[in-house]
């Protein structure tokens, strides 16, 4: 149940990835709330609103994972 736990965690993590602002707020929004699930619905909030502000005011090119393991 752990590796199928991080497996999720990971797809979601790698799923948010976007070029648009609003992907990113969209995608940043939802790990954060993700994330703040541990501290409960105040949590659930705060988590979000902080992702979703750091979502869109990141570039694309700010976080570079280098080359796809398929390329």
């Amino acid at each position: 149940m752990k590796a199928f736990t991080a497996a999720m965690l990971m797809s979601f993590l790698l799923a948010g990835c976007g070029t648009a602002t609003g992907d990113r707020g969209l995608s940043g929004a939802g790990i954060g709330a993700g994330i703040g699930v541990i501290g409960g619905p105040p949590g659930i909030v705060v988590g979000g609103a902080v992702g979703a502000a750091v979502g869109m005011v990141t570039k694309p090119s700010t976080v570079n994972l280098g080359k796809p393991a398929w390329r």
